[in-house]
């Protein structure tokens, strides 16, 4: 469909006092019935007033308030930083009010996964090198540098085992300096979860040896003794380090071959919900689509996680209505009250989260994006309310504390379990997260064209008309099976994945 047949503005619910713009909108453009472009121009994506605000006056999108006018805004006006801002307002959680009970699929889905020993479902098979501690990354990275594919010559040091998709080296800047207590906790839970992940075959862990983060309190604490090989660099040097990593390696790597996908219900998916350089068409294009390919998932027994707590702030009350029980809802507006005093605390505010980015594409407040994000998650019921990287037990929709940035986000979520992420932008965020593949939405057919070799999905034909959010949120899920069963994305083609690994970092460092 031609997009400039179509009405040159987006109206999301009657309540909207304003409209977004489909394309850039020149000066005197109509855009309703007796309301015509002011005299600045209305960028793509951004917002254009339909009535008068007056100063103080909310200002509604999705039906909701997504922010307050700083000073008097026509009929007509481009509405963004300059003309609104945050404010405080009363929220109605209405604890499980909207809460529905989910209609099975009535055939259930399937992949093809592989199944682990203990019953787990992987949907890739790597290798993997976790670290303790910064200090031991180097070593790390040298003996996974070993096993990677020459992009020049085309050698492949694993090309005789090839269910094998890699050998994977996690490293951070922790693990030192740092203070016991909650901090290490949540490293150590974090490093648990990757190395007990069935993505990884197998495992090795490489500390240094004076660290805080001692691999022997690591692995009696996260009860993870005799599920991977450690080493120490100081017992015998970083050179005879490496050479034992890869001794490692070379040894497991019959063993992690000897894998076959089989066909398993969708039952099996743990979903990642991530957004990243959002813009002002996530909330309409990517992110329902998401949403409607997270209910799809759901209904076939299926887990999405929604995280990123301070990307929900100020939509929270949206998701309280949707949870199974009060306990439920509160544990989140819990969640929303401690980033309101760490952020206090630190000095920052909560409207700090809209990146420069998000506002150059017309998102304008944290409750504007907060509103956008949160419909990657659909309509079904909120079952559980889970801490950074804890492990996801629940089947359904979940929510997991997180910050905002994506690859803290990311690293908890699969930590908690996630086998693939499903990772939506409409500025053009470039994303791994191995040992799970990601998919890449994008939010616009222009970002599309241009970056063909980073997005998998195009949810700008829901802009122009060529399809409805149900129907590119089928064919999401569809992706979704078939990534899930072995299908590269186009991040996992150009190698994304080790870097992006970033633990939750909070208290002091010393």
């Amino acid at each position: 469909m031609d997009v400039l047949a179509l009405p040159p503005v987006i109206r999301l619910h009657p309540e909207d006092g304003v409209a977004i713009a489909r394309l850039a909108l020149p000066p005197g453009t109509p855009v309703a019935a007796g309301v015509r472009v002011g005299e600045r121009r209305i960028p793509p994506g951004h917002k254009v007033a339909l009535r008068p605000h007056a100063e103080g006056e909310p200002v509604r999108r999705y039906g909701q308030i997504i922010g307050f006018a700083t000073r008097p805004i026509a009929p007509g006006d481009w509405v963004h930083t300059h003309n609104c801002g945050m404010g405080d307002f009363a929220r109605d959680y209405a604890y499980g009010a909207d809460a529905r009970p989910t209609e099975p699929a009535p055939v259930p889905a399937t992949f093809q996964g592989i199944r682990r020993a203990d019953g787990r479902v992987a949907t890739r098979n790597y290798i993997g090198i976790v670290t303790s501690v910064n200090c031991s990354a180097h070593v790390a990275e040298l003996i996974a540098r070993q096993f990677e594919r020459n992009p020049i010559t085309g050698e492949d040091p694993l090309a005789a085992w090839p269910k094998v998709d890699g050998v994977v080296a996690l490293t951070h800047k922790t693990g030192c300096g740092m203070t016991m207590g909650e901090p290490l906790r949540l490293l150590r839970r974090t490093l648990a979860g990757y190395a007990r992940h069935p993505n990884f075959s197998h495992v090795i862990a490489i500390g240094l040896g004076c660290e805080v983060n001692q691999l022997g309190p690591l692995l009696e604490e996260q009860r993870l003794a005799g599920r991977l090989r450690t080493m120490d660099i100081q017992e015998r040097g970083a050179r005879a380090t490496v050479e034992a990593g890869m001794a490692f390696v070379r040894e497991v790597l019959d063993e992690a071959n000897a894998v076959r996908r089989e066909t398993v219900p969708a039952s099996e998916l743990t979903v990642a919900l991530q957004c990243g350089g959002s813009d002002g068409y996530s909330g309409i294009t990517a992110n329902p689509a998401l949403g409607a390919a997270s209910d799809l998932l759901v209904r076939h027994g299926g887990t999405v996680i929604l995280s990123e707590t301070p990307e929900t702030y100020g939509a929270e009350h949206l998701l309280t209505r949707r949870a199974v029980s009060r306990e439920v809802g509160e544990k989140l507006v819990a969640l929303m009250r401690w980033w309101e005093e760490y952020t206090a605390r630190e000095g920052a505010e909560m409207d700090a989260n809209p990146s420069p980015g998000n506002k150059a594409g017309g998102l304008t407040t944290i409750l504007e994006k907060s509103l956008g994000a949160m419909a990657k998650a659909g309509t079904t019921n909120l079952v559980e309310v889970y801490r950074y990287a804890e492990p996801v037990t629940a089947r359904g929709f979940v929510f997991m504390d997180t910050p905002g940035y994506d690859p803290v986000a990311a690293t908890g979520q699969v930590a908690g379990g996630a086998n693939l992420v499903c990772f939506t932008t409409g500025r053009g965020s470039v994303f791994g997260c191995k040992p799970a593949p990601s998919i890449k939405l994008a939010t616009n057919t222009p970002l599309y064209e241009r970056m063909r070799e980073d997005m998998d999905v195009n949810c700008g034909t829901i802009l122009t008309g060529e399809e409805t959010v149900a129907q590119c949120g089928e064919r999401i899920f569809e992706l979704m099976l078939r990534v899930a069963g072995g299908e590269r994305t186009k991040s996992e083609a150009l190698g994304f994945g080790g870097a992006e690994f970033a633990p939750w970092t909070i208290g002091a460092t010393m």
